[in-house]
């Protein structure tokens, strides 16, 4: 009895065994039913790409473009995954285009403004790929102040341009100092540090300048034009009334 009660157990491990096993091939067999092949795209023109892509369950994805003396325009310089490399069924091939070699220098774009270098770079067959906005006193504001690549350059490895423009409001601007109780040359002294410069003086030796030292040290400013907290503008002449 025991030893038939030993061989239905027995036999109902081997058959759990082959029911684990064929369930563990099963799923193997499922994961990898699902898998596919990156096929080689390199060379290919992005239609022909697309539709090898597609027919491998794959999406493809042009991610940028640029020079490439060595591979024709249109045509597929470069692919991530590479070949060959095993992926799901409905990944991402992203992919980028060659431009052929670059035939036309960049433009020479400084000094211009947003909108004629926008137009520029597009007759070009560029694209504006960044633009930011410095600070730069002396500069035309909104004006090209630099640019990526360089103007006339022959090797940009991309069809894509960055460049920096000039703030709209580009003069340096200051909140007027009170320089009411001060002497003539301190006053002076003031303006000249914050960039701006003296305008007229009545009352002083001469109008608008302090060459006089005696009456720069003597004399007190009692009032001011533009007043104090106004902003102003580098290069702003200052007003002042003395006694």
């Amino acid at each position: 009895m025991l030893l038939k009660l030993a061989r239905y157990l027995l036999l109902g491990l081997v058959l759990l065994l082959v029911f684990l096993a064929s369930a563990l091939l099963a799923m193997r067999l499922a994961i990898h039913g699902q898998e596919v092949r990156v096929p080689l795209l390199a060379g290919l023109t992005t239609t022909e790409a697309e539709r090898v892509a597609n027919a491998q369950g794959l999406i493809l994805s042009v991610e940028t473009r640029f020079y490439s003396p060595a591979v024709p325009k249109g045509r597929i310089a470069a692919q991530a995954p590479a070949a060959d490399t095993r992926v799901r069924r409905g990944w991402k091939v992203t992919v980028a285009e060659s431009l052929g070699p670059q035939l036309a220098a960049t433009p020479n774009l400084l000094g211009q403004s947003r909108q004629a270098a926008e137009i520029n770079i597009s007759r070009h067959g560029l694209e504006l790929e960044s633009a930011a906005i410095l600070h730069m006193p002396g500069a035309s504001p909104g004006a090209v102040v630099a640019q990526s690549p360089a103007p006339g350059s022959l090797d940009a490895g991309s069809s894509r341009v960055s460049l920096v423009f000039s703030s709209a409001d580009n003069a340096s601007s200051y909140v007027m100092p009170n320089l009411t109780g001060r002497t003539l040359a301190e006053a002076e002294k003031a303006l000249e540090n914050a960039g701006l410069v003296l305008g007229r003086v009545p009352g002083a030796s001469s109008a608008g300048s302090t060459k006089d030292a005696a009456d720069a040290g003597s004399l007190v400013v009692v009032g001011q034009r533009p007043k104090a907290g106004r902003r102003v503008v580098a290069g702003t002449a200052i007003d002042f009334e003395v006694r």
